[in-house]
């Protein structure tokens, strides 16, 4: 990772195959998102938050009393989701892999202008106290 002189700490979404190429198996999907998740530590000790779009979508399809990822439910949640955290996020981490929605939250985050980065070694750490 390289230095970022901005003492700020980024909000970055990590982006990357979830449900995709899974055909709805849960224990697929299940590894899809501890490999996003394994970028979360570098992310936090370069001095950022880490966000992954499922931790805010599946506590909210579960309080919708959706059965899961595969609901109809998940729809109008899962997309959207990462469409209103786009909102807040100051970059995206885009992880490899088939993911239609991981390349929807690349192309807002062109629209909005904010950074995209496809490697942890491209995001700028900042110095904090861990």
């Amino acid at each position: 990772m390289t230095t970022n002189d901005d003492p700020r700490p980024l909000l970055i979404l990590i982006a990357g195959p979830y449900a995709s190429g899974t055909g709805g198996d849960p224990e697929l999907m299940r590894r899809n998102l501890e490999r996003l998740e394994e970028a979360a530590w570098p992310i936090f000790r370069a001095g950022h938050v880490p966000m992954i779009g499922e931790w805010v979508a599946l506590p909210v399809l579960r309080s919708a009393g959706a059965s899961g990822p595969l609901d109809p439910l998940a729809e109008q949640v899962m997309y959207p989701t990462a469409e209103r955290l786009l909102q807040h996020c100051d970059a995206v981490l885009r992880l490899p892999g088939e993911s239609r929605g991981a390349d929807q939250d690349v192309a807002i985050a062109r629209q909005r202008g904010i950074p995209v980065y496809s490697s942890l070694e491209e995001i700028p750490a900042v110095t904090v106290a861990i």
